[in-house]
Parts: structure tokens; C-alpha cells; sequence
């Protein structure tokens, strides 16, 4: 009886320390992924553009719902599409999250929007060897600085935005105005950046114990010594956008998928042009979504189309086809609008080619009506053949009735072995015309010959 009570004792006492042991793991497990030791993490590499300024977006969300420390976003950036900057700066300066803006790795660059996005983070830090600045207009036609207008609105936003974060007003004025770019260790020295860190692990170190005001005037001290960093990354369909998010892109696949289905209009059923010409065209229009298009350019670029394909149905001195090669070189000029566009060794090559390609559609075109057909009953025209016993003939693998051109119906069938020429096919009896004298047929005569032979006497 004794036994029996201390081995349940016993039991008992097991379960206790069971159950503690696990209640302690898991309070330990749920202190160590608690999100206020965590600090989300992204990356920008290339141009801003609306697929970078969602994704930005999306992860200022993220790192507000998910309470973490800070959200750090390293960049490297040549600049962008000035609506795209707008739309992350609002996002960084309406944040209810620390964000860090780092500039890295070593040799990388935040220019043009790049520079004003740095400017509008809560931290904003670079690693040696990089550069910032260089945040000057540029007309999208011309290739120079944009007009005083633009300038005038564009110094004025990057000056309430050093203003806002207390950043050198004079260096964020002078990157639109003047161009200017300076190195880390310069930009630091004027106060246009707050610190200048080596790597991701000594940004953390450096971020750790600084205060910084979020949006709603909210103050937030940043505990990042010991943080969990978290990696947001694009999603594969803004990854595609991005990587499709290129004007020279976009317009060689616009171009060449008009010229691949010219091709397949030119020989109906040869499907390999057709398939590529509308997979390169949804390809082309996939990235117009995500690039401002001009409807001057767009309009160009349509008729660029339509008198391509008018050179198929009109050949004649390549009116058309030049015509068309001087509305997409236009195109490729106006088809996009801020600072995204077209490189011109892209696009005046590019619309040479294309216009060669329609002209050489066109004569083939041409050259394929004029060529007599080759099947159907009009292949049978001009063709000869004997006429057989039976009055018919075998021609193409099939036997006709004939009946002589010009003859009124009924008259006297055409002799057996009169060589006829077909002058035109009445739906199943051939009209021809004879040729010469009658034919005596031998003993193998035509397929359909009988030869009558003689008794044995």
C-alpha cells in the first residue's frame, strides 16, 4: 500500500516538473522571437520605380504590424521616377516604425531619388566607398536639366524634407540645384547623413540606444544590439515587374513582337512567329504597366503598326514600310514621360530594322499572290492529259468528265486518245481544249482502258 502511494507521488511529482520544464521553454522560445527584438530588413538594388515604391510600401505595413524595432532598408540606386520617390517618402515620413535608410555596400550609390529617399528616413547611414547626391531633374527628351519650373519644385521638396529631419538644408538644396554629390565620410561631416557603419552587424551596434520621432510625434528608442534580423523580399511577380520595368525593354519586345506577327500575317500558319509576336507583345505591355507612357508615344507607336502592316496589303515603293520606320523612331522617342526613356541606340536602330523587315514581308507577300496556286482545282488549269475510252480523263490522281471549250452541252464526246490541255474546271468536269491528233491507245493504255482480246482459233 505504501509502494502504491509513493511510486504515485512519484508520478505525480514527474508530471509537475514535465509540465514546468515545457511552460519555461516555451515562455524562453516565446521571449527570444518576441517582435520588439526584431528589426525587418529589405533591399533596393536599381531604379525606382512603382514596383520598388509598393514594395517599400508594403514593408513601412509590415514592420508597423509586426511591432519591430526598425525597419532598415539598404539601397543602391542610380535614382528613378520622380512619382515613385514622392509615393516612398510619404510612406517613410508617415511611418509609425523607425526607418533606416543605409546606403550600401561599398561602391554603391543613392543619386537623384535615391538621395531624397535617404534624406527622408528617421536614420539615414551610408558604408565607406559610397556616394549621395546628384539629385538634379533631367528632361526626358533632351537628356538635360529639366526646366527652372521643375528645378524651383523639386529644390523646394528636398528642402522641407531636410527640414523635417533636420538635415543639412543647404546640401539637399545644392544636389537639385547644382547636381552635387559627396562621398560618406563628406556627407557626414555636413550633417546630410547620421552615421556611417561598415556592414549590416555594425549598423545594428550603432543604431542601438538612439531616439528617434515617428509619425504622430511618437518618440521611439531603438534597442538593436541583440536584434533578429527579419528579410522582406520582393514577391516573384514584382520581381519579374522590375526586371521588365525598362523602357529599352519594353519597347524592343513591343517592336519585335509587331514585326514577328507582320511575319505571321504575311504566311498565315506559320505559328512559331505568331506565338513569339504575341508573347513578346504581352511581355512589352506587361511592362508599360509599371512605366509612365505618353499617349503621343503610345499613338506613335500604334501607327508605326498599323503602316507596317499596310505594306503587306499595299507593296509597292516602301512608302508605307518608311513611314512606319519614322513613326516608331518617334515612338521610341516620346513614349515615355519624366526621366524614364528610351536610349536612342536603342530605338533608331531598332525602327531601321523593323521597317527593313516589313518592306521584305511586303515583297514576299507580293511575289506569294502572283505565284499560280498550287492546290485546289485552279492547280489543274493548263495541265494536259489523254482522254480515255470512256470519254473521260485521269488527272491528279482522279478521274473527270471533260467536255470540249466552247461546245455547246450534248454534242459528241471528245475521241479516246485525243491529248486535252484544262483551259478551267466547271465543278466536277474539267473544260479543255484538244491538242493535236487522236492518240491510237495500245494495249496498256490509260488506267482506265479495256482492251478486248481476240479468242484463241
Amino acid at each position: 500500500m505504501v509502494a502504491v502511494r509513493r511510486s504515485g507521488y512519484a508520478a505525480a511529482l514527474f508530471v509537475l516538473l514535465t509540465m514546468a520544464a515545457l511552460v519555461a521553454s516555451a515562455a524562453a522560445s516565446g521571449a527570444a522571437s518576441s517582435p520588439a527584438d526584431r528589426v525587418l530588413v529589405t533591399r533596393v538594388d536599381g531604379a525606382i520605380t512603382p514596383v520598388v515604391a509598393d514594395h517599400l510600401a508594403d514593408a513601412v505595413h509590415q514592420a508597423e504590424r509586426g511591432d519591430y524595432q526598425a525597419l532598415i532598408v539598404e539601397i543602391d540606386t542610380p535614382g528613378g521616377l520622380d512619382t515613385s520617390m514622392r509615393e516612398v517618402v510619404q510612406a517613410f515620413l508617415g511611418a509609425h516604425v523607425p526607418v533606416v535608410v543605409y546606403v550600401s555596400p561599398s561602391g554603391a550609390r543613392a543619386a537623384s531619388a535615391g538621395a531624397i529617399i535617404t534624406f527622408s528616413a528617421n536614420i539615414a547611414a551610408m558604408a565607406p566607398g559610397t556616394t549621395i547626391g546628384a539629385a538634379t531633374p533631367i528632361d526626358a527628351q533632351t537628356g538635360e536639366k529639366a526646366s527652372d519650373k521643375v528645378i524651383n519644385d523639386a529644390a523646394a521638396y528636398a528642402e522641407s524634407i531636410a527640414t523635417q529631419r533636420g538635415r543639412n538644408v543647404d546640401f539637399a538644396v545644392d544636389t537639385v540645384r547644382e547636381g552635387r554629390a559627396e562621398p560618406a565620410t563628406e556627407a557626414l561631416k555636413l550633417g546630410a547623413i547620421d552615421l556611417i557603419a561598415t556592414d549590416q552587424a555594425d549598423l545594428l551596434t550603432k543604431l542601438d540606444g538612439r531616439t528617434v520621432t515617428v509619425a504622430g510625434d511618437e518618440t521611439r528608442t531603438l534597442h538593436t544590439a541583440d536584434a533578429t534580423t527579419v528579410e522582406s523580399t520582393m514577391s516573384l511577380t514584382r520581381k519579374l515587374l522590375q526586371l521588365l520595368a525598362d523602357p529599352n525593354l519594353a519597347f524592343l519586345f513591343l517592336s519585335l513582337g509587331t514585326l514577328a506577327l507582320i511575319y505571321e500575317f504575311a504566311y498565315p500558319g506559320h505559328a512559331v512567329s505568331g506565338i513569339t509576336g504575341v508573347i513578346l507583345l504581352i511581355l512589352g505591355f506587361f511592362a508599360l504597366s509599371v512605366l509612365p507612357v505618353s499617349v503621343a508615344g503610345l499613338a506613335l507607336l500604334l501607327l508605326a503598326a498599323a503602316l507596317f502592316a499596310a505594306e503587306l496589303y499595299a507593296p509597292g515603293v516602301g512608302v508605307f514600310a518608311v513611314g512606319g520606320t519614322i513613326s516608331l523612331a518617334l515612338a521610341g522617342a516620346f513614349l515615355f514621360e519624366g526621366s524614364v526613356r528610351v536610349d536612342p541606340l536603342v530605338f533608331l536602330p531598332t525602327a531601321v530594322v523593323i521597317g527593313l523587315g516589313s518592306l521584305l514581308a511586303g515583297r514576299l507577300t507580293w511575289r506569294a499572290r502572283r505565284a499560280p496556286p498550287v492546290t485546289g482545282a485552279s492547280a489543274m488549269v493548263g495541265a494536259t492529259a489523254t482522254v480515255a475510252a470512256q470519254g473521260d480523263v485521269f488527272l491528279e490522281g482522279t478521274w473527270w468528265a471533260v467536255t470540249p471549250a466552247g461546245e455547246p452541252a450534248g454534242d459528241e464526246p471528245l475521241p479516246a486518245g485525243q491529248p486535252v490541255r484544262v483551259v478551267a474546271v466547271d465543278g466536277l468536269t474539267l473544260v479543255v481544249e484538244p491538242l493535236g491528233s487522236v492518240e491510237q491507245p495500245g494495249p496498256t493504255e490509260s488506267p482506265g482502258s479495256v482492251t478486248e482480246e481476240k479468242p484463241d482459233v
